[in-house]
């Protein structure tokens, strides 16, 4: 469900403070299929004051408007709502799925798996929309995946933005990032 939470001109309040999980994003970590141009995924988080710099852009192939974006954190966060700003004449996404804590996502699985929720999308090119989460689902969350099957009809999807609200924990759970276990060899320690 779309929900406007803004009740005032946001250039002319401080919201960023609401957006706060952007400094939680591991940027570097951000992958993308079916990207136009390489790397291109990355370039769609940045603050919430730079969410209307249109000059960067994920972008889909042509003639194939799915998109997946991988998105891990830099410590476990809850999620309250995601804003997606996308492109012009009917590229920009009109549905969402997200699957959450999964590193493995392509598009068969997206396609076959039920997502933990998923979002008819609006056209929010002014970033004023935000949808809201099954919040008691969004807890704990080390990486998100966000699948986007459709457009507006257009050939390719476009995003400017990607912006999280919510809450970091300031704990990074073994149980969410696996990968993250320390491995530690016995043969080096004295018997």
């Amino acid at each position: 469900m779309a929900s406007c939470l803004h009740q005032h001109d946001c250039e002319e309040h401080e919201c960023a403070g609401d957006w706060s999980l952007f400094k939680n994003i591991d940027i570097p970590g951000v992958t993308a299929l079916n990207e136009a141009i390489e790397e291109s995924a990355k370039s769609v988080f940045k603050p919430w004051e730079q969410r209307l710099d249109l000059s960067t852009v994920l972008a889909s192939n042509d003639d194939d408007p799915e998109l997946i974006v991988f998105i891990p954190f830099t410590t476990d966060v809850k999620i309250k709502s995601i804003c997606i700003i996308g492109g012009v004449d009917g590229s920009s996404p009109s549905k969402m799925r997200a699957f959450l804590n999964r590193e493995d996502i392509d598009f068969s699985q997206a396609n076959d798996l039920t997502p933990i929720q998923e979002w008819e999308l609006a056209e929010n090119i002014r970033g004023e929309l935000e949808y809201t989460t099954k919040y008691a689902k969004f807890q704990g969350v080390a990486s998100v995946t966000l699948h986007f099957p459709q457009n507006f009809g257009a050939n390719a999807t476009r995003l400017h933005y990607i912006g999280f609200r919510g809450e970091a924990t300031k704990v990074r759970s073994l149980l969410s990032r696996p990968s993250s276990l320390i491995r530690v060899d016995w043969r080096n320690f004295p018997s």
